[in-house]
């Protein structure tokens, strides 16, 4: 099975949010983040507004943000909301419809592998958390700063 560029472009923009410690991202840093569209990432933002997956701010200061814990991001969920049809084949037409039984076995086959899916959240895509910050060159300056005691020093 192949996901749709849509779909792909969607668990990206939620690798990235879920990587940064906190704060606001941009459609623009997300885009030269992995080289992709911005105008592309600007429909799956908006469409993961609205399901709510992420939090959209307008406005000068604005940007967007995960709308959700990572734990609390189903893959599987997310790839039945961004895949339009999970049809692999169309036996509508074809002169074997009613005898043939590859329609229930691609069905069964599409289950098996949302099932799988389903196993995981963004939180378990997000392991190696701080290669990914590396990659997608997200600041360090955006990691909280140590408090560095002085007490005891001349």
């Amino acid at each position: 099975m192949r996901l749709t560029q849509y779909t792909d472009y969607a668990l990206r923009v939620l690798i990235f949010l879920g990587s940064r410690n906190e704060g606001l991202s941009s459609i623009a840093e997300i885009a030269r983040a992995y080289d992709i569209s911005q105008n592309h990432l600007m429909k799956v933002v908006q469409h993961l507004g609205q399901l709510g997956y992420i939090d959209t701010l307008r406005g000068r200061k604005g940007g967007i943000r995960l709308g959700m814990r990572t734990d609390k991001i189903v893959i599987g969920q997310l790839v039945r909301h961004t895949e339009g049809d999970f049809d692999l084949v169309d036996c509508s037409s074809c002169t074997i419809t009613g005898p043939c039984r590859l329609p229930s076995v691609l069905r069964e086959a599409t289950q098996a592998f949302l099932a799988v899916l389903d196993k995981y959240t963004l939180k378990d895509l997000l392991g190696k958390r701080s290669e990914l910050r590396d990659l997608l060159g997200l600041a360090t300056s955006e990691l909280p700063l140590r408090q560095v005691s002085v007490r005891g020093l001349h």
